[in-house]
């Protein structure tokens, strides 16, 4: 079964998406913010797919991002950006990242399954 890191720093949020993926069949981790992700990572194996918010406290979901793509141990790890920075230049930053896709919120509940499960496909 795969697992998803979902990592956002809106408790409503980060329950809602870890509910929708969980309901999906997934198996989920939660963090609240970049620096919780990262240190989750290096304690446990890396996740399928990581979930990740762009503002959020101590360290930002672009900064998440680079660190994990440009880690050997993490750099294959799918990582999705669901933001509620819609713009394009948002979308292109984050993709310039390393970001394998970007959604922004709000989204439909299939947008992001959909997009999850196409990327645990490879």
């Amino acid at each position: 079964m795969s697992i998803v890191l979902v990592v956002e720093d809106s408790l409503a949020q980060r329950q809602m998406i870890s509910d929708l993926l969980k309901g999906s069949g997934l198996k989920v981790a939660v963090a609240s913010d970049g620096v919780e992700a990262l240190e989750h990572i290096q304690k446990s194996s890396p996740p399928d797919l990581v979930v990740l918010d762009i503002v959020m406290p101590r360290m930002n979901g672009y900064e998440v991002c680079r660190r994990l793509k440009n880690d050997p141990k993490t750099q294959n790890v799918p990582v999705v950006m669901c933001s509620s920075k819609g713009e394009e230049f948002d979308r292109y930053w984050g993709m310039k990242q390393g970001a394998d896709a970007y959604i922004a919120k709000p989204f439909q509940p299939t947008e992001l399954i959909g997009t999850v499960k196409q990327l645990l496909r490879g």
